[in-house]
């Protein structure tokens, strides 16, 4: 019998999950602490507050994960330059150097998976992810906002 999409799709997901665990063995870095490198990396300084938005997690996860990453010496904080009660989470430039790696060896992975497609299938490929992806996107989303009423709105 033919896998379902959703299997093939839990598969890519396990694969990945795999793949950065090998990448990160023998490191202090977690999948959650790479995330949150990631989008500061992409979203450059920014509060806790934000970071936590990002990244989808409570304001008190994305302490631990920041006093983690400050001790491992991947970020610090920094002053707010027109806020003075808030502070900025940003890379050190060792974590700098490590999120270039870290997109260069993205972008040859991309290469690496396009080319299992045929050239002529690529676009289509391309088109049906993100339909996928934005689907669930709204799947996800509405089941949230659907626990979230029965629970009285808190969440």
């Amino acid at each position: 019998m033919e896998p379902l999409l959703v299997d093939r799709l839990l598969l890519i997901g396990e694969l990945f999950q795999k793949d950065m665990e090998r990448a990160f063995a023998g490191t202090d870095l977690t999948t959650a602490r790479v995330h949150l490198l990631w989008t500061v990396h992409h979203n450059g300084p920014s509060t806790q507050q934000t970071l936590a938005r990002l990244c989808g997690v409570s304001p008190r996860n994305i302490t631990g994960l920041v006093d983690a990453l400050v001790g491992s010496e991947h970020v610090r904080r920094t002053p707010h330059p027109s806020d003075r009660r808030a502070v900025l989470v940003e890379l050190t430039e060792s974590a700098r150097d490590l999120m270039a790696r870290m997109q260069r060896e993205h972008a040859e992975l991309n290469e690496s998976l396009l080319r299992a497609v045929a050239p002529g299938d690529r676009a289509a490929v391309a088109r049906g992810l993100a339909a996928i992806s934005s689907h669930l996107e709204t799947l996800v989303t509405d089941a949230a906002a659907a626990e979230g009423s029965r629970d009285g709105g808190a969440g």
